[in-house]
């Protein structure tokens, strides 16, 4: 048995400004060994991601207590029986823990793995257990099957993809998440071609994430949407164009692209942007939403426009992608420059820090942090 220090999460809905809440408390815990394909994994450093930030103030109810953090790389450390890692792998850790048995893992869509949403839902790992140990014997509950927030976690294999062990962890861990959701929007979901007119709404890791995979799909222009002044002068450094959020965002995307983009994509999970962003997709264009809305909001559009402009809508979840073949596709994508993620980076955090890291993050100020918990 292993001891931990992790971000645990006892009551979601306390106010910003959460460095005066407190919403995360940094506990000393206890870990279970590995089980039956789980891995022990000494995390190197952990994304703070708004499917965080949704948990803590209460629009995505997980049960709690929870050790929070989904998106991270580490080091395998120790493993149970029945997995193809050893310690020294060096693994990205994907929120999906995909069995690869059910319908949907043989149809080739592991992000919609039943087994794995439903563990993902009742805060367990992939095998129903929960390994972190409270010093009230308590067993606090893990997010999305990862746990990042803490120096040590337990994880099923089936979430871990091993990667080459040069990559430092700081720029692993944003294959995690942030990649593999807006690249693989990008790519897989609204299948971006060389030509396309591309529209990105909301410009954090995902969303800039899709402007630099649209960039190397080979999108003939690339929108970049955004109330925040420095997240679209950072787009406009990586290639896009910049248009100003809003209100008259929809109709300047319009008179942009005579009548509106081909492919267009919301990352931001707020639902008056997401029918923005259907306005802004010409006839017979795609319409992708990555974003996680708070449960039961409902959404308008008009129907006719579905048929009569053949416009397409669908969601996507972890980027539609497979991460096991995904992630080494990415990360060779960032070694020869098509993916430049390392600008994503807006700073490094102590674990002490991490509801100070929330504050930014609530506040639009960053776009990817990072808790770093090793010199990698």
């Amino acid at each position: 048995m292993i001891e931990t220090r992790a971000a645990v999460l006892v009551e979601s809905g306390r106010p910003a400004p959460y460095a005066a809440s407190r919403p995360l408390e940094i506990a000393g815990l206890r870990l279970d060994p590995p089980g039956p394909g789980e891995l022990l994994v000494r995390i190197g450093a952990a994304g703070l991601c708004h499917s965080d930030l949704s948990v803590i103030n209460g629009s995505r109810p997980r049960p709690l207590p929870m050790a929070l953090g989904h998106e991270a790389a580490g080091e395998v450390i120790e493993t149970g029986p029945g997995t193809e890692f050893v310690p020294g792998d060096h693994v990205v850790l994907a929120f999906v823990p995909a069995c690869g048995h059910c319908e949907r893992c043989v149809a080739g869509r592991p992000a919609l793995c039943g087994p794995g949403a439903a563990a993902n839902g009742a805060g367990t790992l992939l095998g129903g257990g929960r390994r972190f140990i409270a010093p009230d014997g308590g067993r606090p509950h893990h997010h999305l099957g990862v746990s990042a927030f803490s120096e040590y976690t337990v994880v099923s294999s089936r979430s871990a993809v091993k990667i080459d062990p040069d990559l430092p962890f700081d720029i692993a861990a944003l294959f995690g998440c942030a990649v593999l959701t807006g690249a693989g929007a990008a790519l897989y979901s609204a299948a971006v071609v060389p030509g396309d007119t591309v529209a990105v709404f909301g410009l954090g890791g995902v969303g800039l994430s899709a402007v630099l995979a649209a960039k190397a799909a080979g999108a003939a222009t690339v929108y970049a949407i955004d109330l925040v002044p420095d997240k679209l002068d950072l787009a406009e450094k990586l290639g896009a164009h910049p248009v100003e959020g809003g209100a008259d965002a929809t109709e300047a995307l319009r008179d942009l692209t005579s009548g509106g983009a081909e492919k267009v994509i919301d990352t931001t999970g707020v639902v008056p942007v997401l029918e923005q962003a259907y306005a802004a997709t010409r006839a017979g264009g795609t319409t992708v939403t990555v974003g996680l809305p708070a449960p039961g909001v409902p959404l308008t559009l008009p129907a006719l426009t579905l048929v009569a402009e053949e416009k397409t809508l669908r969601g996507s979840y972890l980027g539609s992608c497979v991460p096991r073949r995904d992630v080494p596709r990415f990360i060779a994508m960032y070694r020869n420059g098509a993916l430049p993620v390392d600008a994503l980076l807006s700073g490094r955090l102590p674990l002490d820090d991490i509801n100070e890291g929330f504050d930014t993050l609530h506040t639009a100020q960053a776009v990817r942090q990072l808790i770093t918990f090793t010199g990698d």
